[in-house]
């Protein structure tokens, strides 16, 4: 594995006042480095802080203390390298598929052959060939985050940020997601921080999980996932660490 560190948070803490006038302490002193192609899934109880972390590292959310930096520099705005994938697609209903996916690359100037080229590209490599004038509302939830996935890829970014992506799938639509998207990222091997809620999709898919605690969230522990892929989820070696990592895991919220 590449060491070189594209994502790092050092000792990141966020407070959120609340109407009574206190303050709520949802991340605290929290950091992790995120090495250069490497796969590393975020999971913890609900309403642990994940997505407002990825907010902090997409350049959304300012942390209350600690710094971030991406591809060695701060971050302290949106960056078109940071991609972020949330659960709701936010797709542009009057754009087509393809409109969708090259909306970067022509809000960037590129002309419209290269732009729709590389937004080709990934409309295949997604498994959408043959949808590209298709509009969102004529698409499965599925599809829509597949179109979210390639429009991400499109401006090809140095880091991609999926915050519970499959969230609101149904439990077979989202097993075909993990796997495409697994897929995706051993044909592109792109740095990706993954946030998830469920313990199997995050040993399907993480080189390393990072196991978050209750509020004010940390880093309880981490694990390397030292499987190799695609990966049976029924196996002995996998349900072996589902356990071990179910037994830490705080189910409180």
């Amino acid at each position: 594995m590449n060491n070189e560190v594209v994502i790092k948070c050092e000792n990141i803490s966020k407070t959120f006042p609340t109407a009574d006038g206190t303050a709520f302490d949802v991340i605290a002193d929290f950091s992790i480095e995120v090495n250069k192609n490497e796969f590393v899934v975020l999971i913890g109880p609900g309403q642990c802080g994940k997505t407002t972390l990825i907010n902090i590292i997409a350049g959304l959310e300012e942390a209350t203390s600690g710094i971030v930096t991406v591809g060695g520099e701060l971050v302290t705005e949106p960056d078109p390298k940071i991609g972020v994938v949330y659960q709701e697609t936010n797709l542009f209903p009057w754009l087509t598929v393809m409109g969708n996916v090259e909306f970067g690359p022509k809000a960037q100037g590129e002309s419209k052959a290269s732009r729709q080229e590389r937004a080709q590209k990934y409309i295949d490599l997604v498994g959408l060939t043959g949808f590209e004038n298709q509009h969102p509302n004529k698409l499965s939830g599925g599809m829509q985050q597949r179109v979210g996935i390639a429009r991400v890829y499109t401006n090809e970014p140095l880091v991609l940020l999926l915050d519970e992506p499959f969230g609101h799938l149904d439990a077979q639509t989202r097993y075909l997601m993990e796997e495409e998207l697994e897929k995706i990222w051993r044909q592109e091997r792109r740095t990706v921080l993954f946030v998830t809620n469920n313990l199997e999709e995050a040993i399907f898919l993480a080189d390393r999980i990072v196991l978050m605690t209750n509020c004010p969230s940390t880093v309880k522990q981490e694990y390397i996932i030292d499987l190799p892929r695609p990966r049976d989820i029924t196996s002995r070696e996998f349900l072996k660490i589902r356990e071990e990592i179910s037994k830490n895991l705080d189910l409180t919220s």
